[in-house]
């Protein structure tokens, strides 16, 4: 086939020019005669014989030869062959114009070449010469006879003394030799340049003092003048001594130029100094001062009770960081913290409160411009941030609590780390002080991205007594039930103390109080200074006594009373207390004490047989919580009544925030209800969980406050070992981030994906805020591109106007949007109330979803009528467009009722109102008006305390407004027969319906289309709350996401 083929051949066909040989044919044709021919002889064979050869074809021979194509290579050669013969050629014409131009020779002989001034003999013989000159006009004296001989230096010793000459003037304040690919070239180059600086300023300090250190002697001789040349040469640095010791000085943390000492006098009260000499932490002051001031950064860790947070502060004061126009910052994460410590530092140190030690706080603050020491809360920095970024008015920064890993705090520890080494490169230096009680310190000294040095840490020994920690054999699965067992014996067998109970929320708070006090009532005529949710003890007494008629006498061995105090003696038989020991009784041994009635604590969990132990001390029974009043709050501090053990009842408060007096047993049921957020769906769930090892360990050190205690663990320590983690993951992985997302970006922060968190988020909580963003308008769309541009460009969304206008409010982003939209049609009043209203929780009280035992256990905390208040509510939601503006309408009407009862807390009890609530929707709607007035100056919005229901109109326009802001949090209804499916709603992100909360005003109405505030898991289902009706056509225009 291969003849067949295109080409095949080729060369053998192609027609080649030349002539053909036909030598042996002539030859042959000589050899004929031409009588052989004429003779007809033609049989005769020799005439038809063919010549010998072949003939041969001769090419014919070209005449020109083709030049040879030259290479780029050589090309080059010969053109810069031919330049230099060209420029050689013109040399003469060059050289005649120079000297046209030349010195003349007088003047060179007068100068002298730069060779010759850097060769060191030169220099030496200038040296000998002004030295020569100096001693001619001031002779020398006589050497005495008590004159030493000086001894020349060794060799040797004067290379170590260059080496460490040269190690002590440069300053290891060097940043860059171990710089992450993350990082920007231009502060890589800034930082070679400020690298190379320093170096070449350290080899001129060490010629300088090589020059200084020369010595001339007198009458030298040649021999003794090339002795002295060749031994006082620099010393000869091998290659890799220098590399050596410049990886070592890289290696090194940066440090700070050294401040002049400072004492700033305080003159305390005699009390106060006794008692701060028995902190901890004044044993570390010293360290702690020189680690801060030799350091940008510092860790430092101890416990609860060393003293950290209200002793760090007047340390820095007294060393003059508060000096010259500065001021040393506190953040703690809760309000209370701060005012509390603020309070605490100023009767410390003997100072007004409210001058020189003030506090700000979201509401309120009396910081002011000559305000030395400030507390604050991490969002009130984090906006002074956007305000000024390098924080010019603060030398100290310290950042308390860190290990509740707060989002605000982990935001702020990120932003601190730039801001920091940015300051210190002005010349403007800023401290950074981390505290925390039990802190994961690898979060920060193992990563690299946070802190390129690791900062030192310094540890703090806290005042603590020894805690014996009790494990019980199994895990109850009732922990309510087994906590009320454990009290009850602790109670009743064991010396006085203060006793501190762990539950998860506010019903279990509640719950076990009311038992407890039924159990150990307190004697006639003395009331508790705090009660359930806030309401007073009227019913108290009547309470007790219908228990009382239901419990039959019965006696119990006297041994069983032996811990009453001697208040109580009157009601008690005369026991001899050493008769006894004092050991606590551990879970894993027998009980000694036996009591004939051992049904009494099997039945603690029904409430109508709730047993009363009417001969023992009476418990001093007080609930602890975050939804409480703080005037409530305050009264675990006070001391109880004579005769009464103080017991306190709390959620997870009672762990780091507040540190009560008088606590020597801790019972740990090792719960926490914890909320969980779905990253994709957004879905709010509360789930009761184990707590982590750090936070078993913060509850059990709460009993060696004051005296050797006991922790009272209910679970067995093979759980503690298996299920529990050693920390909890901190807050910012298990909550939305849209709202840091749209700070960050107002912040110019485009990338937030490669912001140095110290836990990152999952990419994929900040891919669905970047979304949402989008469909608030907060965020410019990526628009119509490729998906390997849109991977390109993902986390890299630029900020609108909209949401720079967003941003200025200290709202969730989807709140900020219905401000900065209700200033169209002057709905600014109503909607700063409901935004208030929305950002604050548990309003209104409401009765749990669950059993009818959990609904008359709820309904039995308050002494309002369940039915009364929902037709009241009924009757708040109005008629027609405010009726369908829906559960936001209700809020309107009760902020407003409540506002024009001026916030009574009779008024909030009669028509369930929380009034903290109220409190705190007071303070933020003043907060928000004065934003919008710096938003929009030509408004002049005020406070109306009289303000008026919106007009059919006003609520029709609002309910557009909360579907602007909530564009993805539109529900539809499902048609299905069956009564599961009355209440049921289809939502795009879940696959299950999603079903109306029982105390929305709208189910009577059931809307087609409904907006919703937030969506809760209940006991495996999905309910919505706050719902509002929208219109179907109004998707098209104000969600442009259900298109």
């Amino acid at each position: 086939m291969g003849r067949h083929k295109k080409g095949f051949n080729w060369k053998s066909r192609v027609q080649k020019e030349g002539t053909l040989d036909n030598t042996e044919t002539l030859k042959l044709q000589s050899t004929l005669t031409d009588s052989s021919l004429r003779e007809g002889n033609v049989n005769d064979p020799n005439v038809t014989v063919l010549p010998s050869k072949k003939r041969t074809f001769k090419l014919n021979k070209i005449s020109g030869v083709k030049p040879k194509l030259l290479s780029k290579k050589r090309r080059k050669e010969l053109e810069k062959i031919s330049d230099r013969k060209t420029k050689k050629a013109a040399r003469a014409g060059l050289l005649e114009k120079l000297c046209q131009v030349q010195v003349p020779e007088e003047e060179l002989k007068s100068l002298m070449s730069l060779s010759q001034v850097q060769t060191k003999g030169l220099k030496r013989q200038f040296a000998e010469d002004e030295r020569l000159k100096y001693l001619g006009e001031h002779p020398p004296q006589p050497p005495s006879s008590s004159d030493k001989p000086i001894v020349p230096v060794p060799r040797s010793k004067r290379y170590k003394t260059h080496v460490n000459n040269l190690h002590t003037s440069y300053d290891p304040n060097v940043l860059g030799f171990e710089s992450s690919s993350s990082e920007s070239e231009d502060e890589t180059e800034e930082e070679d340049e400020e690298r190379n600086q320093k170096m070449e300023t350290a080899q001129l300090e060490t010629s300088k003092e090589n020059k200084m250190n020369v010595s001339i002697p007198d009458n030298t001789t040649p021999s003794t003048t090339n002795q002295t040349d060749t031994s006082a040469g620099p010393p000869k640095f091998e290659k890799s001594q220098t590399d050596s010791s410049i990886k070592e000085l890289a290696q090194k943390p940066p440090t700070l130029p050294t401040r002049k000492t400072v004492f700033v006098p305080l003159n305390r009260l005699p009390h106060i100094v006794a008692s701060r000499e028995k902190l901890p932490i004044i044993a570390e002051e010293q360290v702690i001062m020189e680690t801060i001031a030799e350091n940008p950064v510092l860790v430092l860790a101890g416990e609860t009770g060393s003293g950290k947070t209200t002793q760090v502060p007047q340390f820095l004061y007294e060393a003059g960081y508060a000096e010259d126009g500065k001021m040393i910052g506190v953040t703690e994460p809760r309000r209370v913290a701060a005012l509390s410590m603020s309070k605490r530092v100023a009767e410390e140190m003997n100072l007004d409160f409210g001058d020189e030690v003030g506090y700000q706080i979201r509401f309120e603050g009396n910081a002011k411009d000559s305000t030395k020491i400030k507390f604050m809360t991490d969002g009130v920095l984090l906006r002074e941030i956007e305000k000024d970024f390098l924080l010019s008015k603060y030398s100290v920064l310290i950042l308390d609590e860190a290990h509740e890993r707060s989002v605000f705090t982990d935001i702020l520890i990120g932003l601190l780390s730039r801001i920091v080494p940015k300051r210190n490169k002005n010349g403007d230096p800023l401290r950074l002080i981390i505290m925390s009680a039990t802190l994961r310190i690898e979060d920060f000294t193992a990563n690299q991205r946070l802190f390129k040095h690791p900062p030192p840490v310094v540890k703090v020994e806290s005042r603590q007594f020894d805690v014996t920690a009790h494990f019980n054999k199994r895990t109850p699965d009732d922990y309510v039930k087994e906590c009320l067992k454990k009290v009850s014996k602790i109670h009743t067998t064991l010396p006085d103390g203060g006793i501190l109970i762990f539950l998860t929320g506010q019903q279990e708070v509640n719950l076990v109080v009311r038992k407890l006090r039924a159990m150990f009532p307190a004697s006639k005529g003395t009331h508790h200074g705090s009660d359930l949710d806030s309401e007073g003890e009227e019913n108290v007494e009547s309470e007790l006594r219908t228990a009382l008629s239901k419990v039959k006498k019965k006696k119990c061995d006297k041994k069983q009373y032996t811990n009453l105090s001697k208040d109580s003696s009157n009601l008690l038989p005369n026991v001899n207390l050493d008769d006894y020991g004092v050991v606590p009784l551990d879970d894993n041994e027998t009980d000694v004490l036996e009591c004939p009635d051992e049904d009494r604590i099997s039945d603690l969990e029904n409430d109508e047989d709730t047993p009363q132990n009417k001969l023992c001390q009476p418990l001093w029974v007080l609930p602890l919580y975050s939804l409480l009043n703080s005037e409530k709050q305050s009264e675990v501090f006070k001391p109880p009544p004579e005769g009464y053990r103080l017991c306190v009842v709390s959620t997870n408060i009672a762990e780091t925030s507040l540190t009560i007096p008088g606590i020597k047993y801790v019972v740990d049921t090792g719960k926490v209800k914890t909320k969980f957020y779905d990253k994709v769906t957004g879905v709010s769930t509360y789930h009761v969980t184990w707590v982590s090892k750090a936070q078993a360990n913060q509850r059990a050190g709460r009993a060696g406050r004051t005296a050797p205690g006991h922790c009272y663990r209910l679970y067995s320590s093979a759980i503690y070992e298996n299920e529990f983690q050693n920390h909890s993951d901190p807050e910012i992985t298990k909550r939305p981030v849209e709202d840091l997302v749209l700070q960050m970006k107002a912040m110019c922060m485009e990338n937030v994906i490669n912001f140095p968190f110290p836990t990152r988020p999952d990419p994929i909580q900040i891919q669905v805020a970047e979304k949402k963003l989008i469909l608030l308008g907060a965020l410019q769309p990526p628009g119509n591109v490729t998906y390997k541009q849109l991977k390109e460009i993902q986390y890299k969304g630029r900020i609108t106007k909209l949401g720079k206008a967003i941003s200025a409010f200290p709202l969730s982003p989807k709140f900020g949007k219905m401000l900065a939209l209700s200033h169209q049609h002057d709905l600014l009043p109503y909607s700063i109330t409901l935004v208030a209203a929305l950002s604050v929780q548990e309003v209104l009280l409401e009765t749990p979803i669950g059993s009818g035992e959990e609904q008359e256990i709820e309904q039995k905390k308050g002494r309002y009528d369940k039915t009364e208040i929902s037709k009241i509510r009924r009757t708040w939601a109005g008629k027609g467009n405010a009726f369908l503006l829906g559960d936001p309408m209700v809020l309107i009407r009760a902020v407003g009722a409540a506002e024009f009862e001026g916030c009574s807390p009779d008024f909030c009890h009669r028509y369930g109102l929380r009034l903290k609530a109220m409190k705190e929707i007071r303070k933020l709607r003043r907060q928000l008006t004065n934003e919008v007035n710096i938003v929009l100056p030509g408004k002049n919005l005020a406070l109306d305390p009289n303000l008026k229901p919106p007009s059919d109109e006003d609520a029709k326009l609002l309910r557009q407004i909360i579907l602007s802001g909530l564009p993805d949090q539109v529900a539809s209804k499902i048609h299905k027969d069956g009564k599961e499916w009355k209440f049921a709603y289809r939502y795009g992100e879940l696959e299950e319906p999603v079903l109306m909360h029982q105390t929305s005003v709208l189910r009577s109405l059931v809307p087609e289309w409904v907006c919703f505030q937030e969506i809760i898991e209940i006991k495996g289902k999905m309910y919505m709350r706050g719902l509002t009706v929208i219109d179907p056509e109004w998707l098209s225009i104000y969600a442009n996401c259900q298109k």
